[in-house]
């Protein structure tokens, strides 16, 4: 069933212009698609989830350039058939670059189906792939919650300076999406606060292993000439800076 569906996705490649007619169609598809792809993810079979999900990716046109507004996604259905809770209030940019609704939908439809297979990864433990779902989701999407909370808590997984960077970032948003006397908002400053102290740590590894790689390298340079790094000592000079010393 798995290659079936990989290679129905592989094979079909929607037209980039579209009418309407089209891409009714196209969302029609997706939608039937996700169906399956929610009925595999509640029975726990993640892996023919991700397919059913992906696929029904394939079948939409894909993303114009231009970024959509998160007040044009409105009344978005998420992975568990609720209510995306992304927006206020359906708004269409001005300009000749303006979204139509069914284009508008199409915006909402990729969202939802990469951040569904954001959801799959993460329970198949790929998340480097999760982070990278959940951020094509938020390219259509950029206040979708269950998009924002699974990119967060998959950066903290991957535990770098750089991911838990980006997590911080992420629940500080969600935390300007909830009211703020929401269960979510409380649960959302608790993770900020557990998350403050890893992101140091991460950043004082990295920066600690980043030196001795730069000291290595000095090293290996600088024995050509019967010296080393040490022989040059950096000490404060007074003024906010530093004065670089010479020593045998």
């Amino acid at each position: 069933m798995a290659d079936d569906h990989n290679a129905s996705s592989e094979a079909f490649n929607p037209p980039e212009f579209l009418d309407g007619n089209g891409i009714e169609k196209c969302i029609t598809e997706a939608d039937e698609l996700k169906q399956e792809g929610n009925e595999s993810f509640r029975a726990s079979s993640w892996s023919e989830a991700l397919v059913s999900y992906r696929t029904a990716l394939s079948r939409l046109p894909k993303r114009k350039k231009q970024p959509v507004s998160p007040d044009s996604l409105q009344d978005g259905t998420s992975d568990e058939g609720t209510q995306s809770s992304s927006s206020n209030g359906p708004t269409q940019e001005e300009g000749s670059n303006a979204l139509s609704e069914l284009e508008v939908e199409c915006a909402k439809t990729r969202a939802v189906l990469n951040a569904n297979i954001g959801a799959c990864l993460v329970k198949l433990g790929d998340y480097s792939g999760a982070v990278e779902s959940c951020t094509q989701s938020l390219l259509d999407d950029p206040h979708y919650i269950k998009a924002l909370q699974r990119r967060a808590a998959s950066n903290e997984q991957l535990g770098t300076w750089s991911s838990l960077t980006q997590a911080q970032e992420d629940y500080k948003l969600l935390l300007e999406l909830f009211p703020p006397t929401s269960p979510q908002a409380s649960q959302t400053k608790r993770n900020l606060k557990l998350l403050e102290p890893r992101q140091q740590a991460a950043q004082k590894k990295e920066m600690a292993e980043m030196t001795g790689k730069l000291k290595n390298l000095g090293n290996s340079i600088l024995g050509n000439f019967g010296l080393s790094t040490d022989n040059f000592k950096f000490e404060p000079n007074g003024q906010g800076g530093y004065s670089m010393n010479f020593v045998r």
